[in-house]
């Protein structure tokens, strides 16, 4: 197993990297001080460095990658110096970084190790199209849920993700595509919910010339421009019936036909389907077709509310303070073991967007640390 030191003075980093590189199968080892990182490269094997880049720690004698907050040219410039084989801004491009620890590891296979030194500083390594948060927490439901991906996302199965708004299903349906074989093919999505119904049509199986009269141009749909990759379908459970019944046709037989064509066109997808609804009480009511929801729930996966993961709102908290203050370029906020006490007992009806948008709404109006006033002022319960 590949094994990387982590060397950084941030908490919230080595814990997002190390979440994320533990499901990738990799192992890892952290420090915050740099004397200690240059000791354990002398004396410990690892196959590669991840270092932040105020940590000014380079000659590792291992592969490094240079995570900054602050990307310059010059900084870059000394990076590579000495030695570095990649420079990253952060918050970090995690399919970059495991593309570049991922090239290490087929490069080493080859015996070439110089070569990775010198072929890496001048490439940019595969990126896929699909750009993938960790799924942060501990809990035995979060838990059951990473279980869920591993087991699922290489077949080729039909997935429906149920679960509230705002508990991140969109995010798990982009794992199930980044653990799977269809990786490299595109992770095309529609909001089912957000497409008028007299759209939906065209926006899954695309339309022909002169088929309606803003049809100016032939356009291909959400199922061709998903060839070989996967289809996420969000808030499927507010499709009309009629497309209801054109989508099971085009999981029946991998076919699909555009709005006012004649043709067929033979389509290799695989759908992962989302919804906040009740299915089965859609289906009892008349408003979602049971034959189609027998063909999407090969495998459910039910994401759970936040109310029911609580133990992992503190590490979500800090994840995101790290990631707000990031993209506002200000220093990252510390906040008081009372105040995320205080989020911790509330009742979340929004999930984790809801928790997102408070932390932001924390670092802008609080001062230099998050305290529990703060939450019981600018959080609603």
């Amino acid at each position: 197993m590949t094994k990387i030191l982590l060397i950084s003075r941030s908490q919230s980093l080595i814990n997002s990297l190390s979440e994320r590189l533990h499901f990738e199968n990799f192992a890892t080892e952290s420090t915050d001080d740099a004397n200690v990182a240059a000791q354990r490269c002398r004396t410990e094997h690892y196959d590669a460095a991840i270092v932040e880049d105020q940590m000014q720690l380079y000659d590792t004698g291992l592969p490094t990658i240079v995570i900054t907050r602050k990307p310059d040219i010059d900084s870059a410039v000394d990076a590579l110096r000495h030695g570095a084989i990649d420079y990253l801004s952060s918050p970090v491009d995690m399919n970059r970084l495991l593309a570049t620890l991922r090239s290490l590891s087929s490069d080493s296979e080859d015996s070439e190790p110089q070569r990775i030194a010198s072929t890496n500083r001048s490439r940019t390594p595969r990126r896929t199209n699909c750009a993938t948060q960790p799924i942060i927490g501990t809990s035995s439901a979060i838990e059951q849920v990473r279980n869920m991906i591993r087991r699922v996302a290489p077949s080729d199965a039909r997935v429906l993700i149920l679960g509230e708004n705002g508990t991140g299903k969109e995010l798990v349906a982009r794992w199930l595509h980044l653990k799977s074989n269809r990786s490299a093919a595109p992770f095309i999505e529609v909001n089912c919910a957000a497409i008028p119904a007299e759209l939906i049509e065209s926006e899954l199986f695309g339309h022909e010339k002169g088929s309606f009269t803003s049809a100016v141009k032939q356009r291909k749909g959400k199922f061709e421009l998903a060839d070989g990759g996967t289809l996420f379908m969000d808030e499927i459970g507010d499709m009309s019936l009629s497309a209801q019944a054109k989508v099971l046709r085009a999981l029946q037989e991998s076919k699909i036909t555009r709005v006012g064509g004649d043709r067929d066109i033979a389509v290799d997808v695989r759908v992962v389907a989302a919804t906040n609804k009740d299915i089965r009480r859609e289906i009892e009511a008349g408003n979602f077709r049971e034959d189609l929801y027998h063909r999407l729930s090969v495998i459910e996966i039910d994401v759970p509310p936040l109310r029911e993961r609580r133990d992992d709102i503190a590490l979500l908290v800090k994840h995101f303070i790290e990631e707000i203050c990031n993209r506002h370029e200000i220093e990252p906020k510390s906040i008081d073991n009372d105040a995320i006490a205080e989020l911790s007992r509330r009742g979340w009806s929004g999930n984790i967007r809801e928790l997102h948008n408070v932390i932001e709404r924390l670092i802008i109006l609080s001062d230099e640390r998050i305290t529990r006033d703060a939450v019981e002022r600018y959080c609603h319960a």
